[in-house]
C-alpha cells in the first residue's frame, strides 16, 4: 500500500494523468466517490486530468493497513474552471465569492480503500471532503 500511495502522491503533486492511471491495472476502477466510478486507463486519465487546474499540491498520507490510507491534500485553485467544479460538488452551490476574488487554496481530507494486484491497483474506493482553507 505504500508503494500504491507513494505514487498517488507523485501523480497529483505532479499533475500528471499518465502517472495515475499507471498505478491501476488496465481495467482498474477508481471510485472517485461513492456515486461514480471511472474504469480503465481512458477514464482514469481523463478523470486525472482536472488536477491540472490546481497549483502548488502538496499531498500528505498516512498507511493505515494493506488495504487503507488516509490522505490529506492542499492545492491552489488555478482556474475559474475547476472552482464551479468544486462548488457544485459541495451541494451548496456557490461559496460567498464575488466575480474577481481570489480563487480559494483548496483542503481535502479523505481515506482511499486499495485492492491491489501484482502491484497494480485492481479497485480503489475513497471518502473525502472538501473545504477552502481556512474556515
Amino acid at each position: 500500500m505504500n508503494r500504491f500511495m507513494q505514487g498517488y502522491k507523485a501523480a497529483w503533486e505532479q499533475r500528471d494523468p499518465t502517472k495515475f492511471a499507471a498505478l491501476f491495472q488496465p481495467d482498474g476502477r477508481y471510485h472517485n466517490t461513492p456515486f461514480q466510478v471511472q474504469n480503465g486507463t481512458a477514464e482514469l486519465m481523463e478523470y486525472w486530468k482536472r488536477v491540472q487546474l490546481q497549483e502548488d499540491v502538496q499531498v500528505t498520507y498516512e498507511v493505515l493497513s494493506d488495504t487503507l490510507a488516509h490522505w490529506h491534500v492542499t492545492y491552489q485553485v488555478a482556474s475559474e474552471e475547476l472552482f464551479q467544479i468544486w462548488a457544485k460538488s459541495t451541494g451548496t452551490n456557490l461559496v460567498a465569492r464575488k466575480p474577481g476574488d481570489p480563487l480559494p487554496r483548496m483542503v481535502l481530507d479523505g481515506i482511499l480503500q486499495a485492492r491491489l494486484v501484482d502491484g497494480l491497483c485492481a479497485e480503489a474506493r475513497l471518502w473525502w471532503h472538501s473545504m477552502p482553507e481556512g474556515n
